[in-house]
């Protein structure tokens, strides 16, 4: 197991046949909602009109398993649901709480930080996103909402990061930092109907449809362009300023300056046939 690199016992089977089961797994979620989309509500308890008219399309699964299966497997079912629920958020809050703790504390903010005060800063840090992620519930918007949300951000930040530290050798610190804000402001701006907000940037093909701007300009696309020209620019300019000496060495932050050092030349061609010479007579000289 270990020598090839597995965590836990099941991980050759989920890498030999992760594809497969991702494919079989899909089937029921489809058979439950080709089910409650044919099934006429009025001969239930549920009534009409059915759950996505009445705008309960998300709990279509609980409704599905009270209404039209017997007791026994509506409980059973529930508990499935809910123990998968709990153990997906369980498993968000700790890896959540250990890359905070590992890398913005740790890395950051105390580096010298005992591994005690680091098991405190994760329980702590548990119970803040737990109260977080609880108040959002509370929100009138669907939690889905927020997960589209987090996609668009990865989209807009995370990707155009990975991109320039792969491909752009002048990416650093500096240029990072501006490749977050700068998207998110631009996504900000540009307005979200989902998130209640008002668009300030109007793109190209901004229209006001039923009280409402709608954007019909790659606005997502726009922001990740934008990042990756934030990171390079910044990247560019901060690595510029530091080895110039035009901004002092200490406000290098990031260590730009000593990243971007020349390095010593080693011997090439000549020089290193005078010291096999100078070895050789040293040899010659010991004997």
């Amino acid at each position: 197991m270990r020598d090839g690199n597995y965590v836990t016992m099941l991980d050759p089977f989920q890498f030999k046949y992760a594809a497969f089961l991702i494919l079989v797994f899909a089937i029921p979620p489809i058979l439950i909602g080709a089910a409650a989309a044919s099934t006429d509500w009025n001969q239930t308890a549920y009534g009409s009109p059915s759950p996505y008219e009445r705008g309960e399309g998300a709990f279509t699964l609980p409704i599905a398993l009270q209404h039209l299966t017997p007791t026994f497997i509506s409980i059973i079912g529930i508990g499935c649901v809910a123990a998968a629920v709990m153990s997906s958020a369980d498993s968000a809050l700790l890896s959540s709480a250990s890359v905070f703790t590992s890398n913005i504390y740790k890395n950051i903010l105390r580096p010298k930080a005992s591994d005690r005060e680091n098991q405190w800063v994760v329980r702590i840090s548990v119970l803040v996103l737990g109260v977080i992620g609880t108040s959002l519930t509370m929100l009138n918007n669907s939690i889905i909402i927020f997960w589209f949300l987090g996609t668009e951000v990865a989209y807009i930040t995370v990707f155009p990061e990975l991109f320039c530290v792969l491909f752009f050798n002048i990416s650093n610190g500096y240029g990072a930092i501006m490749g977050v804000l700068v998207p998110v402001l631009l996504k900000v701006l540009s307005g979200d109907p989902s998130l209640g907000l008002e668009p300030v940037l109007h793109f190209p093909g901004c229209t006001l449809e039923d009280g409402v701007y709608v954007q019909y300009s790659p606005v997502k696309t726009i922001s990740m362009l934008s990042a990756i020209a934030a990171i390079l620019l910044f990247s560019y300019l901060a690595s510029v300023l530091f080895n110039k000496g035009v901004l002092p060495e200490k406000w290098d932050v990031f260590k730009v300056k000593a990243q971007h050092s020349p390095v010593p030349l080693s011997p090439v061609g000549g020089a290193i046939e005078e010291e096999e010479n100078e070895e050789m007579d040293i040899t010659k000289l010991s004997e």
